[in-house]
């Protein structure tokens, strides 16, 4: 909620469960709801791979109830519009060469891949089937300010400040493609707006990046050691490689990202450093 505060007079906060199909049909007729932004989901591989249920319940029960509850409420062949926000790890895993795209075969690897899959599957079979207006994006690894801690680079940056061990899994030498949230946020507005009913768009930053060099990056960029890099067991089924070809929306929405990785990077780490606060909840 406190990434909210200061907005939060411009929005009406709804505290309620995807799932539960009276409560979002209560709010999206109460409030007139024409749009639908789904982001909501679990989102994280090692939790995924503890509890693996509570992601198919989120990602694949939560999504069909918000498309069944749009579908009743908005009517079949609405222009309403319905973005579902996904994710690269669909595809699975790529080697040394070769990019995603929107045809790339979905191959996921870990429960939180598969849920996410599953929901995209959904999603689109809607927009065929009732002729919703649904558009799906799969985007690459986020980073920037105000991003859970549970994540990579801020969970890095708070072991960091606190001269912990970071744990890096193998030899850190996986590699993704990183994607800044301003870039990803003007990338969905404009599939919102713009965007094809019935299409996937695939949305990625060119910023490849092994994830020791991350780890490294902060380490100098925070005057610590090294030394700190704790190597650990690797995580079950862990993808290689993600990378994103963003031919598809830089053609039909004239989409690009507009931050190099050295810069998106090096704003990141200084705003958790200005916000201690962020970490320390």
């Amino acid at each position: 909620m406190h990434n909210l505060d200061n907005i939060i007079d411009k929005i009406t906060f709804v505290k309620g469960d995807i799932c539960d199909f009276d409560e979002v049909m209560n709010t999206l007729k109460k409030y007139k709801i024409d749009a639908i932004v789904h982001f909501a989901a679990e989102s994280h591989v090692d939790n995924s791979i503890k509890t693996p249920f509570v992601f198919t319940q989120t990602n694949v029960l939560g999504t069909h109830t918000l498309l069944e509850v749009a579908r009743q409420v908005w009517g079949e062949g609405s222009d309403n519009k319905f973005v579902h926000i996904s994710t690269d790890e669909v595809y699975g895993s790529l080697k040394e060469e070769g990019y995603f795209t929107e045809t790339s075969p979905i191959k996921p690897n870990s429960p939180y891949s598969a849920s996410k899959a599953s929901s995209d599957l959904i999603a689109l079979a809607y927009s065929k089937t009732f002729n919703m207006n649904v558009s799906v994006t799969n985007c690459s690894n986020n980073y920037g300010p105000y991003q859970h801690h549970e994540k990579l680079i801020p969970h890095m940056i708070s072991l960091a400040l606190k001269d912990e061990k970071l744990p890096v899994y193998g030899q850190g030498l996986n590699i993704r493609d990183w994607l800044y949230v301003e870039d990803h946020c003007e990338a969905i507005d404009l599939v919102l707006h713009k965007g094809k009913k019935g299409e996937r768009y695939n949305i990625g930053g060119h910023n490849e990046k092994r994830n020791i060099e991350i780890v490294k990056l902060i380490l100098n960029r925070l005057g610590k050691p090294e030394s700190l890099i704790e190597h650990v067991t690797d995580r079950k089924g862990h993808d290689y490689r993600y990378a994103i070809d963003p031919t598809k929306i830089h053609n039909e929405l004239g989409w690009l990202p507009k931050t190099k990785f050295e810069d998106g990077i090096i704003k990141t780490i200084d705003w958790y450093l200005e916000h201690p606060e962020w970490l320390a909840k």
